[in-house]
C-alpha cells in the first residue's frame, strides 16, 4: 500500500557518454545523450513502470539511479539523501536500501557459486565492511527463508545455476535482491527473457513480495501488457526524455502524447473484434541519433501533429488533471494560447 512519501526523487538526471570520431589527427569529441534531463518520483510502496522502445534510455536511467553509471548531471534522492554526492563507503551503505533484479537470469548469476552462496553474497559483503552483523548460522537461516519466500525449496540451496530453469534462476536473483531487506527494487526487464506462462508467475511473485515487505519498485519493461499489470503509474520515455506520466489505467484509456498514442496502438489486443476496428498509428522515419543536441521537441521529426514552435522549443511536463502529466504543446496550461 503506497503513501504520499516519496522514497525516490530524480531531478534533472542526465547520462551522456563521450565518444570520438574522425582520424587520429582530426578527432572530434561528441556525446551520446542516453538520458537527457528527466524528473520523476516514486512514492513508498508504489510501482512506477518505465516504458519506451529499445534504445530510449530506460536501462541507462535505472543504472544511473543505482549509481552504476555516475550521472553527468542531476540528483538522485533516496530517502532524502542525494546518492550522486556520496563517497564509495557511504554509497555502499546506502545500497542496502536499493537492490537490482537484472534482465538476464542466465548472465546475472555466477555459474561457479551455489544458490546459497549467490543469495548470501550481499550479506557477506556488508559483513566484511562491518555494515552488518550476522553469524554464519543466521545467514544460512536467512537464505533458506528467502528461498521459501520466492518459491524455491531450501533443499536446492547447494545446487548450481545451470541446474535450474530460467524462471527458477530469476527467483534466485529476486531472493538475492531481497537479502539486505531493501526498500527500493530496481527491476530491469526482469521477465523479458522468460516464457509467457512463467512471466505471469514471476509478476505475481513481485506483487506478493510487495504486499508482504512493503517494497517500492522501479519496473522497466518493453511489454505494455506487463507494465499495465504490475504498475500503479507509468512513465513513457522517448529519446532520453520522459514525455508522459499517468496512472496505469488512465494512460491506457486516454493517452495524450502522440508518441504514447502510437506506442499503445502497436500493442495487440486479444479481442479480435476490437482489434479489427482499431486504428493503427504508424510513425514515419527513424528515431533520431542521440548524439545530437536537441533544440526543439524530441519527437518533432516523427510527429504528425507538430507545430512551428515545436521545432525550437522543448515542451516541459505539465499537469493535465489528476496525476496525468504530458510534455506536448498540444496541451497548454489554463489561459495559455497555442
Amino acid at each position: 500500500m503506497n503513501d504520499d512519501t516519496n522514497l525516490l526523487e530524480v531531478k534533472g538526471l542526465k547520462m551522456h557518454f563521450p565518444f570520438h570520431t574522425g582520424t587520429l589527427l582530426a578527432r572530434k569529441k561528441g556525446f551520446i545523450r542516453a538520458v537527457d534531463g528527466i524528473d520523476f518520483a516514486i512514492r513508498k510502496g508504489e510501482t512506477l513502470g518505465l516504458v519506451g522502445e529499445s534504445g530510449c534510455g530506460k536501462s541507462t536511467t535505472l543504472r544511473a539511479v543505482a549509481q552504476l553509471h555516475k550521472p553527468t548531471a542531476g540528483s538522485v534522492l533516496l530517502k532524502g539523501r542525494d546518492l550522486t554526492t556520496l563517497k564509495s563507503g557511504e554509497l555502499l551503505k546506502a545500497r542496502k536500501d536499493m537492490q537490482i533484479v537484472f534482465q538476464d537470469p542466465y548472465a546475472s548469476l555466477n555459474p561457479r557459486m551455489t544458490t546459497a552462496d549467490i543469495i548470501a553474497e550481499p550479506i557477506r559483503i556488508m559483513r566484511r565492511r562491518k555494515l552488518l552483523a550476522m553469524g554464519n548460522a543466521e545467514i544460512d537461516a536467512r537464505v533458506e527463508e528467502l528461498m521459501e519466500k520466492v518459491g524455491l525449496s531450501r533443499f536446492f540451496k547447494n545446487r548450481y545455476p545451470h541446474e535450474f530453469s530460467g524462471g527458477q534462476r530469476q527467483r534466485i536473483g529476486i531472493a538475492r535482491a531481497l537479502a539486505l531487506k531493501p526498500d527500493l527494487m530496481l527491476c530491469d526487464e526482469p521477465v523479458s527473457a522468460l516464457d509467457v506462462s512463467i512471466q505471469a508467475q514471476i509478476l505475481n511473485l513481485f506483487k506478493d513480495l510487495q504486499k508482504e515487505f512493503g517494497l517500492t519498485y522501479l519496473f522497466i519493461a518493453h511489454d505494455l501488457a506487463v507494465v499495465q499489470y504490475i504498475s500503479d503509474r507509468i512513465a513513457v520515455m522517448y529519446l532520453g526524455v520522459i514525455v508522459e506520466v499517468a496512472k496505469a489505467g488512465e494512460l491506457y484509456a486516454k493517452p495524450l502524447h502522440p508518441y504514447t498514442q502510437a506506442l499503445l496502438s502497436a500493442a495487440p489486443i486479444p479481442d479480435p473484434k476490437v482489434e479489427r476496428k482499431r486504428q493503427r498509428i504508424l510513425l514515419t522515419g527513424d528515431v533520431p541519433s542521440p548524439d545530437k543536441e536537441r533544440h526543439g521537441c524530441y519527437f518533432y521529426d516523427r510527429c504528425s501533429k507538430r507545430m512551428d514552435k515545436c521545432a525550437v522549443n522543448v515542451p516541459k511536463l505539465r499537469e493535465q488533471g489528476g496525476e496525468h502529466q504530458v510534455a506536448c504543446f498540444l496541451y497548454n496550461e489554463p489561459g495559455e494560447a497555442n
